[in-house]
């Protein structure tokens, strides 16, 4: 493989163009536009056409690489590296002219994230960490929060959307989070809340039902910027296991948070 900064050079120009792409359809979207996938699932000819282009740069950048994208524009997964994309990450976001969305581009070598990139198209903010290499945000290295207690936190989570059947015990979790929090922040979009993380903004997110293309890039910028990711019991299965943790030193006081209501299902 090529050089990983070079390659990540060459993926943030090209994610930056999509962005400006998707930037400029925001003014004309109409929601006449909205498709659905699926309950509550929407899609749109932006999502599309954004991962459509991402997926033919990226295979120019890294011949030798798969993909796992969530529109499906490409599916093969190769042994060593493979590229994780969400072309439009807050897509309900988008189509409603909510301005809170982002592309989240990820590479797995194997089954570790060795590059991470989210553009914030609206703030025009590029995060992006390649691992053992720190984090930054357009240029300028980043860190996670200095807060150390929870009591002083600002918390980012998600609510589910499709998947209700855990509905009783998220609540649970989430009025606990809000009396002994400065309040929780639910932005929409899981990139978003996990570049937010990286750069102290949040001193944590949680959420569960995510999939790998809305947390591969996140997870490593997070880490970059001396941040833990973990699943809701504190283990490593966060990339596909459909739960997570991110945060900084208030780590282990919402694990205890979470495990005090979160049970098997």
């Amino acid at each position: 493989m090529s050089d990983l900064k070079q390659v990540l050079e060459s993926t943030k120009k090209l994610t930056l163009e999509v962005g400006q792409f998707i930037r400029e359809e925001s003014k004309n979207f109409k929601k006449t536009d909205i498709e659905h996938k699926g309950f509550n699932d929407l899609v749109s000819y932006v999502d599309k056409q954004a991962e459509e282009k991402l997926v033919a740069g990226c295979s120019q950048i890294l011949p030798e690489a798969g993909f796992i994208t969530e529109e499906g524009t490409a599916s093969t997964r190769k042994d060593e590296y493979n590229w994780i994309i969400d072309p439009l990450d807050g897509t309900t976001n988008f189509t409603h002219g909510l301005p809170v969305f982002a592309i989240s581009l990820a590479l797995m070598q194997h089954d570790k994230i060795v590059l991470g990139i989210i553009y914030e198209i609206n703030k025009d903010e590029c995060f992006y960490a390649i691992k053992g290499g720190k984090a930054y945000c357009n240029e300028e290295q980043i860190s996670i929060s200095e807060v150390k207690e929870l009591g002083q936190s600002l918390i980012a989570t998600g609510f589910p959307y499709y998947d209700f059947g855990l509905m009783s015990q998220y609540l649970d979790i989430l009025n606990n989070f809000m009396q002994k929090t400065h309040g929780l922040r639910r932005l929409g979009s899981a990139a978003v809340d996990l570049a937010y993380t990286a750069c102290g903004r949040f001193e944590g997110f949680f959420e569960y039902n995510l999939k790998p293309w809305d947390v591969a890039a996140g997870t490593l910028i997070v880490q970059e910027a001396g941040g833990k990711v973990t699943d809701f019991k504190g283990g490593e299965n966060f990339l596909f296991g459909g739960e997570i943790v991110a945060s900084g030193y208030t780590h282990q006081e919402m694990l205890k948070v979470i495990a005090n209501h979160w049970h098997e299902h």
